[in-house]
């Protein structure tokens, strides 16, 4: 069901305690505090930021797609929605989001992935899966290639197609739509800002992205 629910945040950029901005093809990696708010920005539109969430307290807990859209009933994510990790807790809620709608199922290409879809010779493009790596290679040892797992993708338009295929369409969000999730414990987020030119998920153009960082 594609629902789109739209809702405003109160909060003021200025009064944010960390303020970044992530380039096109690039990763990032914060832990969250229990009641802090992370914003994430789509400063051009049609950007697809590939997100997965960690248990801080227990790293081998990780998002799970599954747990999540069968809590709330729906493959796509929006205001209210409330993202689980594989045990069923609740790590993070969607607290507003002016895209509205935000894909579950599309998952982050890969070198393997873009040559399957496109071709061969893609091989060597630079891909989110390898981004998530090395953002993950950074962690001490604590976490591995072990732990990716089916990631959002935020501002992406996936649509289910009447067959039950997947079609990766134009974006649906605009320049400068944002989501903002409040983390419900210490959550780990790892972002990878999709490089990806082989389809319109972000009009073949990667663009940068920015996060923000409220207390509550």
């Amino acid at each position: 069901m594609a629902v789109f629910n739209r809702v405003e945040s109160p909060r003021k950029a200025e009064e944010a305690i960390y303020d970044t901005t992530v380039l096109a093809g690039d990763g990032w990696t914060r832990e969250l505090l229990p009641g802090q708010v992370l914003r994430i920005v789509d400063l051009e539109g049609n950007q697809a930021a590939d997100t997965l969430f960690y248990d801080a307290d227990h790293p081998e807990d990780h998002y799970s797609a599954v747990s999540t859209i069968a809590g709330q009933g729906n493959i796509y994510l929006t205001a209210g929605s409330v993202l689980r990790a594989e045990s069923g807790k609740e790590l993070l809620t969607i607290v507003a989001d002016t895209c509205g709608r935000h894909d579950t199922l599309g998952g982050s290409c890969s070198a393997q992935s873009n040559t399957v879809r496109y071709s061969p010779d893609k091989l060597h493009m630079h891909n989110c899966r390898d981004t998530f790596m090395l953002q993950l290679s950074k962690r001490d040892g604590a976490y591995s290639k072990r732990d990716l797992a089916p990631n959002v993708n935020f501002f992406m338009n996936v649509p289910v197609t009447p067959e039950g295929g997947l079609e990766f369409a134009d974006g649906v969000s605009s320049p400068g739509a944002y989501v903002e999730l409040k983390s419900l414990c210490r959550t780990l987020v790892l972002i990878s800002n999709c490089p990806q030119l082989n389809n319109p998920c972000n009009a073949y153009n990667p663009t940068p992205i920015r996060l923000l960082i409220w207390d509550q």
